[in-house]
């Protein structure tokens, strides 16, 4: 049964020329699970804000065409009625938050909508229970982390049992464990429950095997519409990059059904005899990492060490345990660890935003506990999580500039130079936070490392961008690494940590868990091996990206034939 129409759809934001979304028709059926992807900036976000009937009444612009929701015309839908059906995560979860604790925020639009206070009550706990939140349900919501607050949206969203559950990369700071189990949980929505859920993603390894049609946008159109499956099998180089991991390596083969899974890629590699030689080179792989620890000294030292590094918040319940790490000049390190577990605090604390209860920080061997932010600015760099605590000027060129200024610098070919690197250069002379969230993403970053620092301190920098942008960060970060800097990047994103990094540490509960290679770490791990990693696991352990994966394939094929 048809739930959506969407004929001819057009609309352009507020003194905009070119449209965000341009002649859309899409049918979406009750009960149906879709994935949009797409390049960042394409119309993702717009089309579903479109979905929500938010566009125009909320952001304003110009529409064209129709959406018709349940044989009615969007626009003749009661508002509140309509937050009934439909509910929508947004991006960025600061957006959504408005009340002072997570038990408020989660009932807030229970009582907006005239739930019973017995009703309330009862779907607060389960929200609360569903999303492991009830420790924190006191706590104020400006003192969650990102993952955390983005999972207190998701359960006041989820609390108000809307029928179409519209999802805008409610993944992107979530930590692997909490990822899959949000998936886990949309999936039983719709599939036991009919739910329909339009999600977008642009980490694809967990859910474009859930999906029943891909849809994928570009320009503000959809240029694709099909299942899974067939746009795996397509072997359109524009459409590989959105597809997880494991299909994409098998897309390369050439096969008419290209397994999805790991479970369906171990299964081929089985029947077809791909397995058996693939012990070649388990035992050197598991010989070269016997050793786990963190990366030797070089003989220069440490360019910044940490040293039995504690901080708390309220100063009684630290949520840095003794950090002991040192981080060394042309070194990439990623950072990883659940939500909460200390990761976004540990670069605060060495950038100076929070000063430690017990410890040192030195940067070159000089002590730098407490030193003021702006003093260590010139040589540490910081990306906070969300782009918009860095963009206040009218115009992105402005923006970038404004670290130079202040350092008395005028620099305009460097200027260019960075956009063009950040492929920001078309939005020069616009408003910073008029961009999509990857492209605010890719201004914020710039901001950041148009003075130079020595050393970059990145906390989440892959939230909001597709993977062709994923791959150019990757690029970018490397030729830093080659011009000696010193690189750390707190993420929850495996597959990039694994493609990025020479270097991974794993913190749990304010504790260094694990330090050491990339391969040692993640080959090892049970929650953050990236998805060919678990492809090849017991065959060989060293493989942990797709092009790794391909050129052992190719191997093996030659060896079987």
């Amino acid at each position: 049964m048809e739930l959506y129409a969407v004929e001819n759809l057009t609309y352009y934001y507020p003194d905009k020329d070119t449209p965000a979304l341009c002649g859309i028709d899409l049918q979406i059926d009750e009960g149906e699970f879709i994935l949009l992807a797409g390049p960042s900036g394409c119309g993702k976000s717009s089309l579903l804000r479109a979905l929500a009937g938010l566009i125009p009444d909320y952001y304003g612009g110009a529409v064209g065409g129709a959406i018709r929701y349940r044989g009615r015309s969007l626009a003749d839908w009661d508002r509140r009625s309509l937050a009934r059906e439909v509910g929508l995560v947004f991006q960025d979860p600061e957006q959504q938050l408005l009340m002072t604790s997570v038990e408020q925020e989660i009932a807030f639009g229970l009582e907006n909508l005239g739930i019973s206070p017995p009703e309330m009550r009862r779907r607060v706990a389960e929200s609360l229970s569903l999303f492991n939140l009830t420790e924190l349900k006191s706590r104020s919501t400006f003192t969650l982390s990102g993952g955390q607050k983005q999972k207190a949206v998701l359960a006041a969203v989820l609390a108000m049992h809307p029928r179409v559950l519209l999802l805008d990369e409610p993944t992107s700071q979530l930590d692997p464990v909490a990822a899959q189990e949000l998936l886990n949980y949309v999936q039983r929505l719709n599939q036991e429950w009919g739910l329909t859920v339009i999600l977008v993603e642009q980490r694809t390894d967990r859910c474009f095997p859930l999906a029943d049609r891909i849809v994928v946008m570009e320009g503000g159109k959809t240029v694709y519409q099909g299942p899974p499956r067939e746009m795996a099998s397509l072997r359109e180089e524009r459409y590989v990059c959105f597809m997880p991991p494991v299909a994409q390596v098998f897309s390369r083969l050439g096969l008419k059904n290209v397994p999805l899974t790991v479970k369906e890629g171990r299964r081929f590699l089985q029947e077809n005899g791909l397995n058996s030689a693939a012990g070649m080179a388990k035992e050197a792989a598991l010989a070269a990492s016997a050793s786990c620890g963190a990366p030797k000294a070089t003989p220069l030292g440490p360019l910044l060490k940490l040293e039995n590094l504690e901080f708390a918040y309220d100063g009684r319940n630290p949520c840095l345990k003794g950090i002991n790490l040192s981080f060394y000049t042309g070194q990439i390190t990623a950072i990883l660890g659940e939500n909460g577990a200390g990761k976004t605090t540990l670069l605060k604390t060495i950038v100076g935003l929070l000063k430690p209860q017990r410890g040192k920080i030195f940067l070159h061997g000089r002590d730098i506990t407490g030193v003021q932010p702006e003093k260590l600015a010139d040589s540490i760099g910081y990306l906070s999580q969300n782009p918009n605590d860095y963009l206040f000027h009218d115009t992105v060129r402005e923006e970038l500039a404004y670290g130079l200024k202040i350092r008395g610098r005028s620099d305009p070919e460097r200027l260019v130079k960075m956009m063009r690197l950040l492929e920001i250069e078309h939005l020069s002379e616009t408003h910073p936070r008029d961009g999509a969230s990857g492209e605010r993403q890719r201004i914020a970053l710039g901001t950041v490392m148009v003075t130079e620092p020595l050393i970059l301190l990145l906390d989440e920098p892959t939230r909001g961008l597709d993977p062709l942008m994923k791959l150019r960060l990757t690029g970018l970060l490397r030729a830093l690494q080659a011009e000696g800097k010193t690189i750390v990047v707190v993420t929850h994103d495996v597959e990039f940590a694994a493609n990025v990094a020479e270097r991974v540490v794993i913190i749990y509960d304010g504790v260094v868990v694990a330090d050491g290679d990339r391969k040692t770490v993640l080959a090892h791990s049970l929650y953050y091996a990236p998805q060919v990693n678990r492809l090849f696991r017991g065959m060989d352990e060293g493989v942990l990206t797709v092009e790794e994966a391909s050129s052992k394939l190719q191997i093996l094929q030659r060896e079987v034939d």
